[in-house]
């Protein structure tokens, strides 16, 4: 069994962040999204693992994830010059893939830990032509939309539809055997001139190959914009966050609940309520940190009142003293501002900026 994870894509939904960096880097709970996805793999199992890139961010990717060796994995790089479609990133791993069974996962994804090694156990023991996973929303005409019969069989896949026939959208993760390559090469280009990955599912339906669907339980969610990042930091803070203190706080500061901070970090007359995970290397001084925040490595923050937000590596924040809440803050950007003002503040600030509010 292989794994084959896309991590190529623009990010155009959390630009400004991703004009610099790829989006599957963009951290939740002070971890690269991508990581939890290779994580996954090689919980359940699959230690043999394809990354798909793309030409603009593949060498942050690689150079950042490395061949695998810290995750137990083994990872072979794939670049996709264009992005023509999921289905044609399958299509040009084939020389990586061959004949293996395989799940595809994409990148900016998360589904709940542990999910995964279950839906594995049930491909492997029936082996269909295709498992996919789906998961009940509340608006499923912004996604790709399965209708399927009583017993789990895939009947029809319709992308983005006016009148959904089932409110079940398709999970970023799908489990296939080698037909799929035979169905990839029987569809044409959607539109938006791209090969669906639902096109050639379809196909599969058409010629009565076996597609069988699961209902996802757990959590999942897409972190391709800022709101959906936020409520993933959020998630893995709450259930996965364990205490750690191993750098130096003060007898002036407050430290309550589940707090993980890392070492050489300072901290100076603040009050941090949990769950919060603060990297090392930082220093924050007479500061208020709230639930749901995380700041990584580098990071600087002098009279700073922070809560629900996201702050990336090397980024430094001062005089903030009324409340900056729900936000992503780029690496090594830079926040300062002059007179007090009366309403909390949201941002989303890509890397390197320097921005001054007066």
């Amino acid at each position: 069994m292989k794994a084959l994870i896309l991590s190529g894509g623009r990010g155009t939904r959390l630009r400004p962040l991703t004009y610099s960096g790829a989006k599957q880097l963009v951290p939740v709970a002070n971890k690269p999204v991508l990581w939890y996805g290779i994580e996954e793999m090689v919980a359940a199992g699959i230690t043999d693992i394809g990354i798909i890139i793309s030409p603009e961010t593949g060498a942050e990717v690689q150079g950042k994830t490395g061949n695998g060796e810290s995750f137990g994995a083994n990872i072979t790089y794939i670049i996709q010059n264009q992005p023509l479609g999921l289905a044609h990133a399958v299509q040009i791993a084939r020389p990586f893939l061959g004949d293996s069974p395989f799940v595809m996962y994409l990148g900016d994804n998360l589904i709940q830990l542990g999910e995964l090694r279950y839906f594995l156990q049930q491909f492997s023991q029936q082996q269909p032509d295709a498992l996919i996973l789906l998961r009940s929303v509340d608006n499923p005409s912004a996604f790709g939309v399965a209708e399927v019969d009583e017993t789990g069989r895939v009947l029809q896949l319709i992308e983005k539809p006016k009148v959904p026939p089932s409110n079940l959208a398709l999970v970023g993760v799908y489990f296939f055997s080698q037909v799929i390559f035979d169905a990839i090469a029987n569809i044409q280009p959607s539109a938006r001139g791209e090969l669906e990955i639902t096109d050639a599912i379809q196909y599969l339906i058409n010629q009565e190959k076996q597609v069988l669907s699961y209902n996802l339980q757990g959590w999942w969610l897409d972190t391709g914009k800022k709101d959906d990042l936020l409520e993933a930091n959020r998630l893995i803070l709450d259930t996965y966050l364990t205490a750690s203190v191993l750098g130096e706080v003060d007898a002036q500061s407050q430290i309550i609940g589940r707090v993980q901070i890392g070492a050489k970090s300072k901290v100076i007359n603040c009050t941090i309520r949990g769950p919060v995970v603060i990297g090392s290397n930082c220093h924050l001084e007479n500061c208020f940190i709230g639930p749901y925040s995380s700041i990584a490595n580098n990071a600087t923050l002098i009279d700073t009142d922070l809560e629900h937000s996201v702050i990336l590596e090397g980024a430094k924040i001062a005089g903030i003293h009324q409340r900056i809440i729900d936000s992503v803050i780029g690496q090594r950007a830079q926040l300062t501002l002059a007179p007090r003002r009366p309403k909390a503040l949201r941002f989303l600030i890509g890397d390197d900026c320097q921005i001054e509010l007066t």
